[in-house]
């Protein structure tokens, strides 16, 4: 029993100093010009969890582990595009407030203005369909109703 309990101690303490060499960068940078620059980076990165504002302006656990990757990125002097090439391929293209423009993000843009054109047809399909105006019986049409409502019933 002693043995689970020390290995799973062991595992536990081996990440502990690489957690403690991310978190000492924290959430600002002594470097002025290091945190202009991470800055402006993470404007142009979505949060994933909040996903309408960037990883700067939101306050969820997954933001601040971004904007602390952003960081970590500027300070070992990796340029704008590398860093935002770092966290897309990791993310893919929607963590980029402005994705790239391919087949699957033009489907995404085009997706509203389709659904509108999909609810204008269907109103226009059914709106053909109703009924037009009701004509009146003939005369032979209502001679025929009042002997069929004059019968007797089985």
């Amino acid at each position: 029993m002693v043995r689970p309990l020390l290995l799973a101690a062991l595992l536990l303490a081996v990440p502990l100093p690489l957690m403690a060499e991310t978190v000492t960068i924290g959430d600002r940078l002594a470097d002025p010009v290091a945190e202009a620059r991470a800055r402006e980076i993470g404007r142009e990165l979505r949060c994933l969890v909040c996903q309408n504002q960037s990883i700067e302006d939101s306050e969820a656990e997954l933001a601040r582990d971004l904007r602390r990757i952003v960081r970590e990125q500027v300070v070992r002097g990796a340029s704008h595009d590398e860093v935002i090439r770092f966290v897309h391929d990791r993310y893919g293209d929607f963590v980029l407030l402005r994705p790239p423009l391919r087949l699957a993000t033009l489907l995404l843009w085009a997706t509203p203005a389709l659904a509108l054109l999909g609810g204008l047809f269907a109103i226009w399909r059914l709106r053909r369909r109703q009924p037009g105006a009701v004509t009146e019986l003939t005369a032979e049409e209502r001679a025929r109703l009042s002997k069929l409502q004059g019968e007797p019933r089985a």
